[in-house]
């Protein structure tokens, strides 16, 4: 059974705090969206389905208890509450679509004269219905993603390695590579499963290494700086990572440290696959150069624990991701839609109507 990171009872939310993992397993209340914008900045929560998930939660639960004169107060609170929850992490693109999709339906509502209880109550349900759906989405991501690996493969048995924490921790449920994990464990075809690290946050041996541990899987903790060594004595089969923000032309931001692992995977005839909801990816940019790339505090790097590890003084830098090419996204883009090459991507959607 995979973690539940986000409990959401109908008017309570409570997020895993994964700052305190693997040491403890702690809930938090979020009772409102200043609590909701503080987890997802300080990344008490983190995984840009789940950050979509709890901004709009966290409007869910203030206004569960709230009251409004008019439904056009309510309208405009919804759509100012919802762009102040976009500010908190700016790279992944989920929360700014569903603000932008959840403020439309409050105002069309509102302009058609529904009145501000049903309206109130149109808008909470459609936050918990996204629950529901991203679980749905990334079983299918996991499915498609399983099916092109072992294919491609011609293995009945493969090793992966990941990057991050794209599971449970990061979504509603299953998550979104480590979806296609999931999907190969349960289908016996996981020979193995590396995870890196993760530096400077150490999301991979943190979460990542504790979801499989917990989910009993075959898995191997590697330092950041061992994935091309790895690769050139261990014949892997596949790299799966996810992603914050996919371009148009099939560019992706990811956690920082992605492209590096993109780079090697290419020189070592790796296949690289980059695994996402279909509301991860953004065609309104063109290419990788026009996402924003969020830079993280610089005590991220220098401490640990609160410990200070750097010399005094030193200058650093400290983007939370970094963008891979198109081009060397190798086994393609796996979405809840199917597995499409970076070259497809905007074609097949366009085609969706998304």
């Amino acid at each position: 059974m995979s973690l539940e990171a986000i409990v959401w009872n109908g008017k309570d939310l409570k997020i895993l705090d994964q700052l305190l993992l693997p040491e403890k397993s702690e809930y938090i209340s979020v009772k409102n969206v200043e609590d909701g914008w503080n987890v997802i900045h300080k990344m008490q929560v983190r995984g840009a389905p789940a950050i979509a998930i709890v901004g709009c939660l966290s409007l869910a639960a203030e206004l569960v208890d709230s009251s409004h004169e008019t439904s056009e107060d309510l309208s405009k609170a919804v759509s100012d509450k919802l762009a102040h929850l976009v500010t908190a992490r700016p790279t992944a693109v989920n929360m700014k679509k569903a603000a932008s999709e959840l403020s439309d339906l409050a105002q069309t509502l509102c302009a058609d004269g529904m009145k501000p209880e049903e309206l109130k109550k149109k808008v909470v349900d459609w936050c918990a219905q996204m629950l529901t759906d991203d679980v749905t989405t990334n079983r299918k991501i996991g499915d498609f993603g399983a099916i092109a690996i072992i294919e491609k493969s011609g293995k009945t048995k493969v090793k992966l390695l990941t990057h991050c924490n794209t599971g449970s921790l990061a979504t509603a449920g299953y998550g979104t590579a480590l979806g296609v994990v999931r999907s190969l464990h349960s289908k016996q075809q996981l020979d193995h499963i590396y995870c890196t690290e993760t530096r400077p946050y150490n999301q991979g041996c943190r979460l990542t290494a504790y979801e499989l541990v917990y989910e009993s899987m075959p898995a191997t903790l590697i330092c950041d700086n061992m994935g091309a060594a790895l690769m050139n004595s261990v014949k892997l089969d596949a790299i799966v990572v996810g992603a914050d923000r996919v371009a148009s032309n099939g560019d992706t931001a990811n956690k920082i440290g992605t492209y590096q692992l993109a780079v090697a995977a290419l020189h070592h005839d790796v296949p690289f696959y980059v695994c996402a909801p279909t509301t991860s990816i953004d065609l309104n940019l063109a290419c990788g150069t026009e996402i924003p790339i969020e830079e993280r505090p610089q005590q991220e790097m220098t401490h640990i624990a609160g410990v200070r590890i750097a010399a005094p003084g030193i200058s650093c830098w400290n983007p939370g991701f970094d963008i891979t090419p198109a081009s060397l996204i190798t086994g393609g883009i796996v979405t809840d839609l199917g597995v499409f090459k970076p070259s497809e991507l905007s074609g097949k959607l366009k085609n969706q109507s998304l």
